[in-house]
């Protein structure tokens, strides 16, 4: 078997990688396979890391059996009759990407898509954890730039996360920096990391109404939501059909300034606060960093995506519109929708570390969990079983 790690083709660029250097290496010498690096000038591990490393790095992976990316491998780049590793945003049926599933089939590929590797239900690589921690550090940055109290310098010009923490040190955080952060998922605890960075104190739910200064508390969902009759709050039968439920936040809103959202959202799910939640009087949160970016979903204030070069923007409650990030009557609001590509370097280890662990031995064994061939979209020309509601999705793109 020959490996090979691509060259991200999608625009805008990600700098991200399947596997750093050294786990390339780790990948050959246990399972006596030969893996190269696509030639890259973007990549967060430059050429000369790989070849130094000892990973010949090639123009082409043509010969190669398994290819690892990133993100999606723009259509004229792929490759028939080859197996692909790669975030394809198409489970979901999301319009953009109709074409690129449709294409895999045409061309008799292998596409197995991470976002649906798992184990006992639960996902086995993501990115997750490093959305969270540069989502709450872009809050805090976004919310300096929108008030002047402190500056702090953009995550993708930091080196690595270490450096990105070096720039929380040392400030006098204003006493109107009163954060809430909804979420316990991945996203949520990378954010928590950086939080506990900042050194701001960490206070419980209960004590948001009282406390006096800066804080940051964190809600689980049994805080942010309730029922909608007032019955027992259970946690399966919100998850299972979260219909009979309706949001809690604005028991909280009124004592905050800056709202990190770090949860999952099922769209069946109420609204964290809506447009009409944003107008009231008692609604005192200023500055909100989505790390979930739902557009026009459970955060009232995320209108679009931002990017990373351009993070910030402004959201005129009374308008429901968007104003300049400086106006003085919008609550600023960070929406980058790719946030992992801040840290690359930090983001590629953890993501290779979890991919040797738990999917590359698939592999190699047979696939004996399954974990495989329950994320094989397509193979030998069709949609795999499972994946048989994409056809209609898939035909008419």
């Amino acid at each position: 078997m020959k490996i090979g790690l691509l060259r991200e083709g999608k625009i805008p660029i990600d700098r991200r990688v399947p596997l750093t250097p050294k786990q390339a290496v780790e990948l050959q010498e246990r399972f006596g396979v030969v893996v190269v690096a696509q030639s890259s000038d973007i990549r967060a591990f430059s050429d000369s890391e790989y070849a130094e490393a000892g990973i010949e790095v090639v123009g082409s992976v043509e010969d190669c059996d398994v290819l690892l990316g990133v993100k999606e491998v723009p259509i004229p780049q792929l490759i028939p009759g080859k197996t692909y590793f790669f975030f394809s945003h198409t489970y979901k049926r999301q319009p953009y990407n109709a074409k690129l599933l449709k294409a895999c089939v045409e061309h008799n590929i292998r596409l197995v898509d991470y976002e649906l590797l798992t184990k006992n239900g639960a996902r086995v690589v993501a990115f997750g954890r490093f959305a969270g921690l540069v989502g709450a550090y872009n809050g805090l940055r976004g919310w300096g730039e929108k008030y002047g109290q402190y500056t702090l310098k953009p995550a993708h010009e930091c080196k690595d996360m270490e450096e990105m923490f070096a720039q929380l040190q040392g400030i006098d955080w204003p006493s109107d920096v009163r954060i809430l952060l909804t979420g316990k998922g991945r996203v949520a605890g990378g954010a928590v990391e950086t939080l506990k960075a900042s050194g701001i104190p960490q206070i419980l739910p209960d004590e948001v109404s009282n406390y006096e200064g800066c804080f940051w508390s964190q809600l689980d969902v049994e805080e942010y939501y309730k029922t909608n009759d007032g019955r027992p709050f259970d946690r399966k039968e919100l998850f299972a059909d979260p219909s009979g439920f309706k949001s809690n936040f604005m028991q909280y809103a009124p004592f905050a300034k800056l709202y990190i959202a770090g949860h999952y959202y099922d769209s069946r799910a109420p609204y964290i606060f809506t447009r009409e939640d944003a107008k009231q009087l008692d609604f005192a949160i200023t500055y909100v960093s989505d790390i979930s970016c739902d557009i026009d979903g459970p955060v009232a204030s995320t209108l679009r995506a931002s990017t990373i070069d351009d993070p910030f923007y402004g959201y005129l409650a009374q308008a429901e519109k968007e104003v300049d990030h400086n106006h003085p009557e919008a609550i600023g609001v960070m929406a980058v929708d790719n946030l992992p590509c801040e840290l690359p370097r930090d983001a590629s280890l953890s993501f290779g570390s979890d991919l040797m662990k738990h999917v590359i031995p698939a592999l190699f064994n047979g696939d004996a969990e399954g974990v495989l061939a329950r994320a094989t979209e397509c193979a030998e020309g069709a949609l795999t079983s499972d994946f048989m509601y994409l056809q209609d999705y898939i035909d008419q793109a």
